[in-house]
């Protein structure tokens, strides 16, 4: 095995032309599904189960880095550490949730830089107001439209590589409407945006109607008990969406099983009745590429 960044388990090899596949793979005809992550371990298991792209979700990380809700408490610091990480550890493009940009436009420069050297292929920002609120609880409060347009023209500016992706979101739907949101969404393509995210569309039909009058790529958030209508990818695709997100399925899952699990060993004084729901122990080492890692430790083992 000749050692190169494409030979070891982690590194610059699993970086090189992911923004470049993933503008491709938002162009395709086919819809993109994009599962969320919040670590090394929930991106593992997206990329192993097939999926062309991961997407970081801001509330996970939130909620596993720091032990707080998505209220904007997490710094960017913070998040990029946890991307370079994520993106480090798995070959598909990674797309990063980014909240509101973390400030004005000279932190929305740094934050785009820091995350595209970090390996990420593509960042979603939103238009609402700092401190932000999750998409799908009430009070959202936004900045305005020439506001946000700033924000995207300078991320635009800060990438180096064009193929490096600015999805831009508005939560205007909830409390403006959605023709607001519509509006709101078409200037930021105007302004440099690749793929367009109207928040919080309640019905099939706002679902049909957004995707027939913007005319850049379109993202849907599919969020279990959420205000948007949770339907299956065949029909995302035929109302027009271009990239799917599911982006706290994976958190809500792990925290019930994890509940699950305690419980079980609260009640009953041991995990044997919960050993047919775990990953066995070869599993999830070999999830972690230790095979790899074996044969590297083998080649530069010294021995006596």
């Amino acid at each position: 095995m000749n050692i190169s960044a494409d030979t070891y388990p982690t590194g610059l090899g699993r970086v090189l032309g992911r923004s470049s596949r993933l503008r491709a793979l938002v162009a395709a005809p086919d819809l993109l599904v994009a599962p969320g992550c919040y670590d090394c371990l929930t991106a593992r298991l997206v990329a192993r189960a097939g999926f062309a792209a991961a997407y970081i979700t801001g509330s996970g990380v939130s909620m596993s880095a720091i032990g707080a809700p998505d209220m904007g408490a997490l710094s960017s610091a913070e998040l990029i550490e946890r991307a370079q990480r994520i993106a480090d550890s798995v070959d598909i493009p990674v797309i990063c949730d980014i909240d509101t940009g973390f400030g004005g436009p000279i932190n929305v420069i740094r934050t785009i830089r820091d995350l595209e050297r970090a390996g990420v292929s593509a960042v979603q920002m939103e238009d609402q107001a700092f401190p932000k609120k999750c998409g799908h609880e009430p009070g959202r409060k936004l900045v305005s439209v020439q506001e946000m347009t700033g924000r995207i023209k300078a991320a635009v500016d800060a990438r180096h590589d064009p193929d490096f992706l600015i999805i831009a979101r508005t939560d205007a739907r909830s409390d403006h409407g959605l023709d607001a949101a519509i509006d709101r969404a078409a200037a930021y393509g105007e302004a440099g945006a690749d793929v367009l995210f109207v928040e919080s569309p309640e019905s099939r039909d706002e679902m049909q109607l957004l995707n027939t009058r913007l005319s850049r790529p379109t993202m849907a958030n599919m969020v279990e008990g959420g205000r948007t209508p949770l339907l299956p990818g065949a029909d995302l695709e035929a109302l027009g969406y271009r990239l799917a997100i599911y982006p706290n399925s994976m958190t809500r899952v792990v925290g019930h099983m994890g509940a699950e699990l305690l419980n079980t060993l609260r009640q009953t004084g041991t995990t044997d009745g919960m050993r047919n729901r775990m990953l066995d122990h070869r599993a999830l080492w070999n999830l972690f590429d230790y095979p790899e890692w074996t044969a590297l430790e083998d080649r530069f083992k010294q021995t006596d």
